[in-house]
């Protein structure tokens, strides 16, 4: 019996199979698509019937220009004589009409089928695309917190590669039904032909798809690996463009981003390589065959002229066969290449959405008393370290509660459970002595506003800013103003050339740290959230502008629950209550002056602050 982990092995490898990864990607496509696929299927059989009216249209058409005695010795041309009562020339007619009108066809169908599947694959790619972010978007906070942003990035970049894994799944069944009605179409006119042109061409592509699947498997596996490590690069090295360009470490970030997109490239390009070079050996090949039979036909006693008709369906035959083969075997190629990033989009798609996240937004949940932990503990993995420990602390509504201790304290920590971002691994979070992890956290987390110390702000005007995640027609203009006034910004934004259309600059690198500060306290005035939480909000700002801005969240309204984090200790002098944390637990609270008397280490921050 096999140990548990080869059987895991074994399940894993199983399931990154490209039948049971396709498997896999069919099932999140909508049922709407899958219609489309279908018709695709009915249009293919169409597609393949002309091809093989098409094939069948030369024999006769050759034959009654080449050989007009021997041509009558097909049923065909015999029953069409007969029913025309006319001489040769107007069988020649008939039949060159014919040839021309099926080639046409055939051609016609060939484009329409091609327009056909690039237009379903490309939507269905959007379709995935979109799903996949949505996923992205409703995962829970803790997989967002440790899962790395490029890892994310690069998997939305390897959608492109899907839609290209769609299109050529399309391309390779187009090729193996047309390759079936060929072959069929050969076969019936002539089975030498067939047997010639089908094991020339067929065992090549065979043996050259043997030969190159193992280098096309791992260059697909290393270009989904560089590819991530290319977002990583770009994103680390813009990211931090102050540090870099102050530091004058560009060369470094190019050589980092070298060492990834170099072999990105080449693998690409030995894969784009595999694809499209057994075509000019296949086509040698052909003239070769072709040339070969020539010959030999040409040694019979009634001479070659009487095997034209044959010698032209080899050629169309390796003419039609040929560029089939190549399509099919590069659309294998290509889905091989692309099979360890389908890996990472399925594996995407597959994350799983709580039932919760798809329910409509619940109205903004009532709160009259208080906000109460109980008992809470907190670990971010199973037999990992606790990191807030025996948590009791009842926030009455409207009061002002300062957290405050060293790094690693807990302090973000219990935010996070109090916004909802983060569940509680034992004990309750009560809201008026109802908990609300669970079914109400929805309607919680609609009555809380949260200031980072970061603020996001997108390149658009103030109010978007303002408004963010509001649909731009659907904005409260005097709501947006009220509360960029609420946040002392107003001023501000109203001198600007725009006024509150100004835009603000990627990240808002237009503006001052204190300006951002208060347009993220202003987005959090418009949620008219019964909630504030301020975490860290000031900590990157001078005295002076933290002063102002502290007034201004003093000045709020009294009705409003404010709990805020900060290293300074003149950021929480005037909160109602300050819980100094250790260690993730509660090691005292009270007013300012009361810590001042009873806690040493309150005293030592107190006198760190002020030195």
């Amino acid at each position: 019996m096999l140990p548990s982990n080869s059987r895991h092995t074994l399940s894993l490898e199983s399931r990154n199979r490209l039948p049971h990864l396709l498997s896999r990607l069919w099932r999140h496509i909508g049922a709407g698509r899958r219609r489309q696929f279908y018709g695709l299927g009915a249009l293919m059989l169409l597609s393949a019937i002309a091809e093989v009216v098409s094939l069948g249209a030369i024999i006769p058409f050759l034959g009654m220009l080449a050989a007009p005695d021997i041509a009558f010795n097909y049923p065909l041309v015999r029953a069409v004589s007969a029913w025309l009562e006319g001489g040769r020339e107007n069988l020649i007619v008939f039949f060159t009409a014919s040839f021309i009108i099926a080639a046409l066809g055939a051609g016609f169908l060939r484009i329409g089928l091609l327009w056909a599947s690039t237009r379903v694959s490309f939507s269905t790619g959007s379709d995935l695309s979109i799903e996949l972010y949505r996923r992205t978007l409703y995962q829970p906070y803790e997989t967002h917190i440790s899962r790395n942003s490029s890892k994310v990035l690069s998997g939305v970049g390897k959608v492109g590669g899907v839609m290209s894994i769609l299109s050529q799944c399309l391309t390779l069944i187009t090729s193996l039904i047309l390759l079936i009605a060929i072959s069929t179409a050969l076969f019936a006119m002539n089975p030498f032909v067939a047997f010639v042109c089908i094991a020339g061409f067929g065992v090549s592509y065979g043996l050259i798809a043997i030969v190159s699947r193992r280098k096309l498997h791992q260059s697909g596996i290393r270009i989904a690996q560089e590819q991530t490590r290319v977002f990583k690069a770009v994103q680390e090295g813009l990211g931090g463009i102050r540090d870099v360009l102050l530091d004058g470490t560009q060369k470094l970030y190019c050589d980092v981003y070298q060492q990834a997109d170099r072999p990105l490239r080449l693998g690409q390009g030995n894969n784009l390589f595999i694809a499209g070079s057994p075509r000019f050996v296949m086509e040698a090949l052909g003239l070769v065959m072709i040339a070969v039979l020539a010959f030999f036909l040409s040694k019979r006693p009634e001479g070659i002229s009487a095997e034209l008709p044959m010698l032209a369906a080899l050629a169309l035959g390796a003419q039609r066969l040929v560029p089939v083969l190549q399509q099919g075997y590069s659309a294998w190629a290509t889905i091989v290449g692309s099979q360890a990033s389908l890996v990472d989009i399925v594996d995407f798609l597959e994350q799983p959405i709580q039932e919760e996240m798809l329910l409509p937004e619940p109205a903004p949940l009532s709160f009259h008393k208080a906000i109460a932990f109980v008992g809470v503990n907190f670990r971010y993995s199973k037999g990992g370290p606790l990191v807030v420990r025996d948590l009791n602390l009842t926030i009455p509504k409207g009061s002002r509660v300062g957290l405050v201790g060293a790094t690693g304290s807990g302090k973000s920590t219990t935010l996070d459970i109090l916004m909802g971002l983060l569940a509680p691994t034992e004990g309750q979070m009560l809201v008026d002595g109802v908990p609300v992890h669970g079914g109400r956290m929805r309607a919680w987390q609609r009555t809380i506003a949260h200031v980072p110390q970061a603020i996001y702000l997108s390149d658009a005007s103030f109010t978007e800013n303002i408004a963010l995640g509001v649909p731009k027609e659907q904005i409260d203009h005097e709501r947006v103003r009220l509360a960029a006034r609420q946040a002392q910004i107003s001023d501000f934004i109203e001198s600007s050339a725009q006024g509150y259309d100004t835009s603000v600059g990627e990240r808002g690198m237009c503006l001052s740290g204190g300006q951002r500060q208060r347009v993220g306290i202003a987005r959090a005035l418009y949620k008219q959230a019964s909630v504030l939480v301020f975490d860290e909000a000031t900590s990157a700002l001078d005295n002076v502008t933290e002063a102002s801005l502290m007034e201004s969240i003093e000045a709020l309204n009294r009705d409003l629950t404010i709990v805020l984090i900060a290293h300074r200790l003149t950021t929480v002098r005037q909160c109602d209550v300050i819980v100094e944390m250790q260690n993730g637990s509660i090691h005292a609270i009270g007013d300012y002056d009361g810590l001042l008397r009873n806690s040493a280490s309150f005293r030592q921050l107190a006198g760190e602050a002020h030195n």
